[in-house]
Order: structure tokens, then sequence, then C-alpha cells
């Protein structure tokens, strides 16, 4: 094991994972069709994941569509507690709305859990990037060679610790192969031109690194390793255009991404007007927040993170779809009265009554959008009367000393002194 490889709980564990799945892709890869490239592994990686993720996105999907149905319910709960703040209240509005969940079969994190769990796997994955040769075998032997002649030459190991500072701690770790190593893959071009010259003998044997080093670290011209951010002012100081439009790209399409696919997920029923629970306002605040956040580390973060980033959007955009589709087909209230069995089931073990099926969840899941258009023509309706009565009582002749007469007197008056009214107001 590499003096490298991170030893942190769970995050440690997960990026030990990742790494032999990477290292298993970058074999298959280099031996079946001759790719020996890194960000092609990681896109490939990030294709396993979400694969392996596909169980808690059809749960994420399925929660999203359930809330259509289940948030009256909710919103009713919240209604019969409200103002209630003594503990039995809390206790019992909590319970009730637990029930809830359980009947429909989702659970109230239902959107927040694939999140939650894939930031430890984007975690991990920096920690594999960042340390690749630590990893994945066949980029450690790569160094391998010129480490062994670098160990016994004179002045190597002050000319490493000088060029990468005190990201690898010699005194700490010793000068070993394995923290040469890491010295050398944080290595930037100009390191490499640097080393040459300081070192004319060894000048071969680095050119054949740097050139193994290019095909299999280097991803449209950008080396992985490094942040799109380093790699724009490097670019941009060589005035090499094309690269730097090129790490541009990457937290602009880390963004992008994450915006289409916060359009492509499926969006619960909306609350009625100013009555926005603070679930749906939170939700509403991450979808607007992500993709923003996303181009934030994107900036400073590996390369390699970034084309994870896009390539795991551009996944979950296209499971979103499929799972869409999916989700359409499905009969809900079959799906509701199995959960309802379930629930009844449980219930009965804990010697509680079996509950029944309230009369907003018989409705069909596809008739929720037509219920929706109807109220909102019995709005516009109602709205058009309340126009219509208002224009009847301005131009009719009221009943002397009617209340309409008095209003109707008070406008007259407000139409003829107008600077009264403002003041008045």
């Amino acid at each position: 094991m590499l003096l490298t490889k991170s030893n942190t709980i769970i995050i440690g564990q997960v990026a030990t994972l990742l790494g032999l799945l990477m290292n298993a892709i970058f074999s298959f890869t280099d031996g079946v069709f001759g790719i020996s490239n890194i960000g092609v592994c990681i896109i490939l990686v990030t294709l396993v994941i979400y694969a392996l993720l596909t169980p808690l996105t059809i749960k994420q999907q399925k929660f999203s569509k359930m809330s259509a149905i289940m948030n009256p319910e909710i919103k009713a709960i919240q209604k019969k507690y409200a103002g209630k703040n003594d503990q039995v209240s809390m206790m019992k509005m909590n319970e009730e709305t637990q029930n809830v969940y359980a009947k429909y079969g989702v659970s109230p994190m239902g959107t927040c859990l694939p999140m939650l769990i894939q930031l430890p796997i984007l975690f991990a994955l920096y920690r594999v990037i960042w340390n690749i040769p630590a990893y994945v075998a066949s980029v450690k032997d790569v160094f391998t060679p010129l480490v062994n002649v670098l160990l016994k030459t004179q002045g190597t190991q002050q000319f490493l610790a000088d060029t990468v500072g005190n990201q690898v701690n010699f005194q700490r770790l010793g000068y070993t192969a394995n923290s040469a190593i890491d010295a050398l893959y944080k290595f930037k071009p100009a390191d490499w031109t640097a080393m040459a010259e300081k070192f004319p003998d060894l000048s071969g044997m680095i050119s054949q690194t740097t050139g193994s080093l290019d095909k299999m670290n280097y991803f449209l011209g950008l080396n992985i390793s490094n942040s799109p951010m380093t790699a724009m002012v490097e670019n941009f100081k060589a005035h090499n255009w094309i690269l730097f439009v090129c790490a541009l790209a990457i937290p602009v399409l880390a963004g992008l991404s994450q915006w289409l696919n916060t359009r492509l997920m499926p969006q619960a029923a909306a609350s009625p007007a100013g009555d926005d629970s603070s679930m749906e306002s939170s939700m509403k605040m991450m979808n607007n927040m992500m993709p923003l956040v996303s181009v934030f580390f994107c900036l400073s973060l590996p390369i390699g993170l970034g084309i994870y980033w896009i390539a795991g959007a551009v996944f979950r955009g296209i499971q979103q779809v499929i799972v869409n589709k999916h989700m359409e087909k499905m009969d809900m209230d079959a799906l509701i009265r199995k959960n309802v069995e379930k629930m009844n089931a449980k219930r009965k073990k804990q010697g509680l009554p079996p509950k029944k099926i309230s009369e907003h969840a018989k409705v069909n899941f596809k008739d929720l959008e037509d219920a929706q258009k109807v109220d909102e023509k019995k709005q516009a309706e109602r709205q058009k009367k309340i126009q219509d009565s208002t224009e009847y009582y301005k131009h009719a002749d009221a009943k002397p000393g009617s209340i309409a007469a008095k209003a109707r007197m008070v406008q007259q008056f407000d139409e003829k002194n107008p600077k009264g009214k403002k003041n008045k107001n």
C-alpha cells in the first residue's frame, strides 16, 4: 500500500474501492482497446457508479411523484396542529406525518439521500485523482524506472522538495520510491523542463516518462490533476486560447449540466400560494444553488473531478428520462394500495387498527394535472365574477342609504379629489 492512500474513516475505504474499480477499468481499456487514459477511466467509473445508484434514483423519482398525491394530507396535519407548540402535540404531528409517508411508501429524505451518498464518493474520488499512482498500478509503473535512478542521484531529493514545497513531506515520509512518485506526479510541464536542465544525464529518461504520462494523464489536452483555474492561468500566459477555452468549459459545463438535471427532475405538486413547506423551500433553494456550487468547486478542484461531475450529470439525465417514462406507465392507485397493505400489516403486528386510503389518495395520479387545470379555471371564473360585480356597482343605480350607495359616494369623492385621497392614504 502506498503512503499516499487516504486512511480517513469512510473516505479512505470508499477511495480504496474506487481505486480498485479504476485500476480494473484502466487495465481493461488498455488491454482490450489499447486506451490507457485516466480521463476515459473516470467517465467509465462514473457510469458504473450511477448504474449502482439507479435504485436510489428510482426512489427519488417515486418520492417526487407521490408528493403530488400526499401533500394535501401533510398540509391537513400541519393545519390541524397549527399554533400548538407543546411537546405532546408536536409528537402527535410528527407521528401522523410519518404515518402518511409510510402509507405512500416514501421517505422524507427521498430527494436528499442520493446527494448525501454521493458526497463521500466525491471526496474519495478527489483523493484517487489527486494520487492516481497510489491506486492505478500502471501509472505507478511509468514512474518506477526514473525514480529508481533519482534515488541514487545526488541532489534530487532537495530538487523535488523545493519544487513541490509542502505537498510532500520528505522528513515525515522519508525519501523513498513512494514519496518521490508523489512529488513527480504533482509536477507541472515547467517543472519537468527544469528537472531535465538540472540533471541533463536524465533528460532522455525524463522525456520518456513525460511522454507516457501525457498519454495517460491528459484529457483533451488538459492535465486532469490540475484545476481548471490553474490550467486557465497557465494557458492564458502561454496564449494558448484553445486549451484556455477547454479549461473554462469544465466548470461551465458542470454548472449547465447540473441546471438541466434540475429541470428534468419531476416536480412535486406546488403548495397553495404563500403556503410553501420548509421542505419545498429547501428543495427549491437547493435546485437553484447546486449549479452555482458545481461551477465554484469545479474551478478549484482537479479537472478529473469536473469530468466526473459532467459525466455524472449526463448519465443522471438519461436515467431520469428513462425512469420518468417508467413512472408514467405505473398504476399509482395500485401502488398506493400496496403500500397501505404493507403499512397495515406492520400496524397489526404493533396491535394498532388499520388505516384506510383517504379520499384524495383514490384519485388517479394521471388525473391530477387535469384537476389542477379545473381549479385554475374556477379561480379565473371567480375572479371574473368579482370584477363584473365591481363594475356593476360602479355604474348601477344603488338604493339610497344602502352600503353600495355609500361606497359609490366615497369612490366619486376620491375621483374628484385625488390629492385628498393621496393625503388620506
